[in-house]
């Protein structure tokens, strides 16, 4: 806009020097008015603009507070570190035969193996506290019910800012080796669980001691893991010694296939040592005898997985085929007491094979229907002096399970399975379950 002089200048240029004096005042006061209307305007603005600063002064921002030290004060936000509580609940219903025991011939069993209960049971049921306990570290701990027996499954620390990829786990934890090991139950995809991991673990192995994982910055997923602990679970035992009782190895790399396909694969081995490890057989005579294995435990597993979901949408339709295989030595020697043993102590050696496989696709939304078959190979066993009294079989343990499930929401599902159970030689079951699952507050998702 002009200003009101320079306008009045350009109006008194353009008018003839022959304007009457009527025409000079109306521009006059036309000019005069203009003049009076910017000034208002520009006063206005003026005020607004003080008003504005005045404005800014009052809430200007405060000097900014000293660092904080968190380890050795409370967090600015009372809630900010509230631990994540999660309750699953997991049971249901077996329809089993009564059997004095169920065994898998072949193998030497882990006397503490749990067994599947007869009838209704709360078996497995979970709490879980998890939570950053600072910018440096996390924390989770996992109760578990079984057989109305209530244990920790799982309480660790687990770095959060060493970089490079790396993080240290500490405290008791699953181990990282195989696929499914790292899995709580209620995270499979059948109601029980696989023959592999029953003989090698009982469940699944578990350690307390400090891991070290590394991924690489790699477009192709790289993770490379370590373990040792005290070696405490089948197959070792806890041997009250100090030092290393067990350590663990293992590397997997994994990646997409397009929009619609991703899988891992891996390897891992574990190096335990048994002392007076116990456990029932059968000898010649039929009759059950008590036998104590001290001596190595080695194992060596593969896994992989492959997940199809189109364009990633899981939500309508995926599919996921998982299969491990293992290899399991273990040489010593092996205490064998009371029927055609007497008391009797012999060598042991025995390299047995094993594995699984197993497929689940969702056919619609909240349905999945699934198949696994599980094969174990004794291979060859040596008892030493207690071969003429214990029997040797080359039976090789099967199963073949279907299940159906429907999860009306991401926090419950219902599941019907039938397992066609040939682990012992000699016992042909079929096998019913109904179960259920339903998970309860906060509960972090779960692994690849």
């Amino acid at each position: 806009m002009l200003r009101p002089a320079l306008l009045a200048a350009a109006l008194a240029a353009a008018c003839p020097a022959h304007a009457d004096d009527a025409d000079l005042a109306a521009l006059r006061a036309e000019v005069q008015k203009m003049k009076t209307d910017y000034e208002t305007r520009i006063q206005t603005l003026e005020a607004r603009l003080a008003r504005a600063e005045a404005s800014a002064a009052t809430h200007a921002a405060p000097p900014a507070a000293p660092v904080q030290d968190t380890a050795s004060s409370a967090p600015s936000n009372p809630g900010a570190f509230n631990p994540e509580i999660s309750l699953i609940l997991q049971g249901g219903y077996a329809h089993l035969k009564d059997l004095p025991a169920r065994r898998i011939t072949g193998f030497l069993p882990d006397g503490a193996a749990p067994g599947t209960s007869r009838g209704f049971s709360v078996d497995d049921s979970e709490l879980v506290l998890a939570s950053n306990i600072d910018p440096y570290f996390r924390g989770y701990f996992n109760a578990t019910l079984n057989d109305g027996t209530v244990g920790v499954e799982e309480a660790w620390f687990q770095t959060l800012a060493l970089g490079q990829g790396l993080t240290v786990k500490g405290g008791r934890f699953r181990s990282g080796i195989g696929y499914q090991n790292e899995q709580h139950p209620h995270a499979w995809d059948f109601a029980t669980n696989n023959l592999m991991y029953e003989a090698l673990f009982g469940e699944g192995y578990g350690n307390d001691g400090l891991q070290l994982r590394w991924v690489a910055p790699t477009d192709l997923f790289t993770e490379l893991g370590a373990e040792i602990g005290r070696g405490a679970n089948f197959p070792g035992t806890d041997r009250n010694t100090n030092g290393i009782g067990n350590y663990a190895l293992y590397g997997h790399i994994g990646g997409d296939v397009g929009d619609s396909h991703s899988w891992r694969g891996g390897v891992s081995y574990l190096s335990t040592r048994a002392a007076e490890r116990s456990s029932t057989l059968t000898d010649f005579a039929g009759t059950d005898v008590t036998t104590a294995f001290t001596g190595n435990s080695k194992t060596w597993l593969a896994d992989f997985v492959w997940k199809w979901a189109p364009r990633g949408n899981t939500t309508i339709n995926n599919f996921k085929f998982a299969a491990e295989a293992f290899r399991r030595e273990e040489n010593g020697s092996l205490d064998c007491t009371g029927g055609m043993c007497g008391a009797s102590l012999g060598t042991y050696q025995a390299t047995q094979y094993g594995g699984y496989a197993q497929g689940v696709y969702q056919f619609m939304p909240r349905w999945r229907a699934g198949y696994r078959y599980d094969l174990l190979d004794p291979g060859s066993q040596d008892f030493g002096l207690n071969n003429a009294n214990l029997p040797r079989s080359d039976y090789k343990p099967t199963r073949h399970s279907l299940m159906v499930d429907y999860s009306p929401s991401e926090f419950s599902r219902w599941r019907l399975q039938y397992t066609k159970d040939k682990a012992a030689e000699g016992q042909d079951e079929n096998q019913w379950y109904v179960q259920y699952i339903f998970s309860l507050g906060t509960h972090g998702a779960h692994s690849f």
